[in-house]
């Protein structure tokens, strides 16, 4: 790690602890989603009236589950029949996954650019690792969050860094401090935020290709391949030796294919982007 990027972690530290920047914070929909949905009494029906409290998101939800990644023999036409449709489990991590956009609105002309291209990104590793994903026992409703969320930890370094034009105006320089530090911050949202630990796993540790781990592939192993096979991890340490990165043998896959390239995935990893851009 660069001094530079030590040295706005720190920074982000400080502005954290005193308030001077705020982490982002899930919508207060999510969050009662998230609650009822780990309530053993909860119904299809409880859940539907919780969602309905937002006409944004519920909209949008319906959208999605009508999208060919979801979608059945008959147009789902209300909130209560996508719930019942597509389960609890599953309304849970959409419901993040559709919050997730609106975090990404920048504040102000300068940071339009860099929130954009990090959203872009978010969802290109999150349809890709949702392919991987279905390659093995891993979720990919899961694969699919935490493909989406493996680079929140930008936000708030981006946010800072607009305070600094050296730095800010040197894309090569951010974009090192970003690689550096994004797991540390994301971390910080997650854990605020109460996710479970395999997915602040994923999004700590996707950048650490020399990792070693006992058992079947999980979300970081999916992570990992994702931004390998999708070309995000560029002069990364460890990322240029596939053949040496453990996350390739879990996932069962010949690190002289790129899975990417291969048109059936192709065409399931467009269909992903087009429902997550809705």
């Amino acid at each position: 790690m660069s001094a530079k990027a030590e040295e706005v972690f720190k920074l982000l530290e400080e502005a954290i602890s005193s308030d001077q920047i705020i982490l982002p914070t899930l919508p207060e929909v999510a969050i009662k989603v998230r609650d009822a949905a780990e309530d053993v009494n909860s119904s299809a029906n409880s859940i539907a009236d919780i969602l309905s409290q937002d006409a944004s998101l519920t909209t949008r939800l319906i959208q999605v589950a009508n999208s060919p990644l979801y979608r059945g023999n008959n147009a789902i036409e209300d909130i209560k029949m996508a719930v019942t449709r597509l389960g609890i489990k599953i309304v849970k991590d959409l419901v993040v996954r559709l919050a997730m956009k609106q975090m990404y609105q920048a504040t102000s002309d300068v940071l339009d650019k860099h929130f954009r291209e990090a959203w872009t990104t978010s969802v290109e590793v999150a349809a890709i690792s949702r392919m991987l994903a279905s390659m093995t026992s891993v979720s990919t409703e899961q694969a699919l969050l935490a493909g989406l969320i493996h680079n929140i930890g930008a936000l708030p370094i981006l946010v800072i860094a607009e305070e600094d034009d050296d730095l800010f105006n040197n894309d090569a320089a951010l974009t090192e401090v970003i690689q550096s530090i994004s797991g540390r911050v994301g971390k910080l949202i997650l854990e605020s935020w109460k996710f479970g630990p395999e997915l602040i796993d994923a999004v700590t540790l996707c950048h650490q290709f020399d990792r070693q781990h006992d058992g079947n592939a999980d979300l970081t192993d999916i992570i990992q391949v994702a931004l390998l096979q999708g070309g995000f991890a560029e002069n990364l340490p460890g990322a240029d030796d596939w053949s040496s990165i453990q996350a390739f043998e879990k996932l069962g896959m010949d690190t002289e294919v790129n899975a990417v390239d291969i048109e059936e995935n192709q065409a399931m990893i467009e269909e992903t982007k087009s429902a997550l851009m809705v």
